[in-house]
């Protein structure tokens, strides 16, 4: 094993751009040491032996390797990368997630913590790439744990692997191959599939993705997650957006597929002003659900330069479909009937973007949680912002871009304060729900503390007068009858009477002033606990990007 990380190091063993990023958990790799250790079989790899000079990745498990050498044969890895990736990193890394010990008195492999105190037994991995490193380090150890390390020492010099070596191949074959092997053990995701599977030495699908999601950096926009911008690339490419869809991308050339990059590209940079300028996001962390963002994409493809009207139905659809859990559950079906209702609307067949999304109910404010990554948190924030909120303290105009961004929520308050409904008995689940919220400055938000709202509203109506404390109320939602529950501390009223408000101000961005008797609300029943809405947004731990948490094909 370690002559084969050796190799790795020094470019005779190459990873190609087609393969997917490390997955691996810590377990894993932990797993894997013990059974070299052990003298477990830990499978074959397969590798391609070629003198065509493919690009290559510069690290593998975050350490430098040196590119091939021109001229001569590579071997390039197709199966095996997590295992030679999980054994390079631990004999050579030695930081982060690959500061690996093995305790030689309790045999065990570990990761090393901060609380970890060092000794002579606790042999770092990294020491075992080097016999001088290891014995160096034992020598004063008694002689069954210097026994030990030998053993450790030479099981790792001599374990042999089984390697499988594929020639006579070409780029596209080897990449075929690939997606074949692994779609087994770690499963691949549907990103990692659809670039390996398209990849050829002038295109990697990696690339282009990336193309897009600068557009998005162009604009001051942040990201997306990779999987909703290849939905754009699929369906600009006359399929879909579903993942079977984008299994289809398989079928087309380079050009075409470059066709379609450019497409959805162009598209959304005009997705992004219609968010920012139309819906005033700022961001799209400020997004309900990303796969808005991919609708929107295809709509502006189709419809380059709508029609007031037009603009007016793109920001119902909006609010529409960001205010259920329609995206939450986003099934292959759904979206076969929104690229229908699309391009019906594109050739002005229809005056909406027709949907089967359910109207809310105002029950939605009431026991919704607020995290900073759920829909109906970032539904609320920007309601409150199209509000104009000013600050209760100040009277200043809130920063509302700045909340939006969600890089912390200290420009958020609870009303009525955690701390002293938790006083009268109130759980923290019914305390931090969205009705209770409303942006605030962080010094504001400081100066009302966990004062009851009796007291810290009369105290800001002492300083700033009735009148202008009501005039700043309304602009955050919260209107006479509320403003009046709060003084008297009355929870149950406040919240019932705020989150109509809400409900309304939603009714009105959606298109309709009074809720209607005849159209379908949302059916879903609120949860009865501490967690009641789960997160739709998230990120990858291992790559620091946001993941796509809202289909469910």
């Amino acid at each position: 094993m370690i002559r084969l990380a050796d190799r790795v190091l020094t470019g005779e063993i190459v990873l190609p751009k087609y393969q997917r990023a490390f997955v691996w958990g810590p377990h894993q790799v932990l797993e894997l040491l013990d059974s070299v250790l052990r003298n477990y079989p830990i499978g074959s790899l397969l590798l391609w032996e070629t003198t065509e000079q493919l690009a290559s990745e510069h690290t593998v498990a975050g350490l430098a390797v040196e590119p091939p050498r021109p001229g001569r044969a590579v071997r390039y890895i197709l199966d095996g990368q997590q295992r030679l990736a999980s054994v390079l990193g631990a004999l050579h890394g030695g930081t982060g997630p690959w500061d690996i010990i093995y305790d030689l008195q309790k045999e065990r492999f570990f990761h090393r913590t901060p609380d970890t105190a060092m000794a002579a037994h606790l042999v770092p991995m990294r020491a075992v790439s080097s016999a001088s490193l290891l014995f160096g380090q034992v020598a004063e150890l008694s002689a069954d744990l210097r026994e030990r390390a030998t053993g450790l020492y030479e099981q790792f010099a001599n374990y042999l692997v089984p390697v499988v070596t594929l020639d006579h191949m070409s780029a596209e074959e080897s990449a075929r191959v690939f997606v074949r092997i692994n779609s087994t053990g770690t499963t691949m995701n549907i990103v990692d599939v659809a670039r390996a599977s398209t990849w050829s030495p002038d295109f990697d699908l990696k690339d282009e993705i990336e193309s897009l999601l600068q557009v998005l950096d162009a604009k001051h926009y942040g990201r997306v997650d990779t999987m909703t911008m290849l939905r754009t690339i699929a369906v600009a490419a006359g399929f879909g957006f579903s993942r079977q869809d984008i299994n289809r991308l398989r079928e087309l050339d380079k050009p075409r597929l470059r066709e379609a990059v450019k497409a959805a590209g162009k598209a959304a940079e005009r997705a992004v002003d219609f968010l920012s300028t139309q819906i005033r996001t700022p961001h799209a962390d400020a997004l309900p659900y990303y796969n808005q963002f991919a609708v929107l994409v295809e709509v502006f493809r189709q419809l380059p330069k709508p029609s007031s009207a037009q603009y007016d139905a793109l920001r119902r659809w909006f609010w529409l479909t960001a205010s259920g859990e329609y995206f939450k559950g986003w099934s292959e079906a759904q979206m076969t009937q929104d690229a229908q209702a699309i391009a019906a609307f594109a050739r002005g067949e229809t005056g909406e973007v027709d949907t089967v999304a359910a109207l809310p109910r105002s029950a939605l404010w009431r026991h919704s949680a607020f995290s900073k990554r759920n829909a109906p948190s970032k539904l609320l924030a920007l309601i409150l912002a199209y509000a104009d909120p000013l600050d209760l303290l100040t009277g200043q105009r809130i920063d509302v871009g700045r909340a939006l961004s969600w890089q912390n929520d200290k420009e958020f308050h609870h009303f009525f304060p955690r701390a002293f409904l938790r006083a009268r008995g109130v759980s923290g689940a019914r305390a931090n729900v969205c009705g209770n919220l409303v942006m605030l400055t962080s010094n504001s938000n400081i100066w009302v503390s966990d004062r009851p709202p009796s007291r810290y509203l009369r105290d800001l109506a002492d300083i700033e007068g009735e009148g202008a404390l009501r005039q700043r109320l309304r602009t955050c939602l919260v209107n006479e009858e509320a403003y009046q529950a709060a003084l008297r501390d009355d929870y149950d009223t406040f919240l019932r009477v705020r989150s109509e408000t809400l409900h309304r101000r939603l009714l009105q961005l959606i298109g309709l002033a009074t809720e209607p008797t005849n159209v379908a609300t949302s059916s879903a029943e609120p949860l009865v606990g501490d967690e009641i809405i789960d997160s739709d947004l998230d990120v990858d731990p291992l790559t620091d990007e946001p993941i796509d948490l809202d289909s469910v094909d």
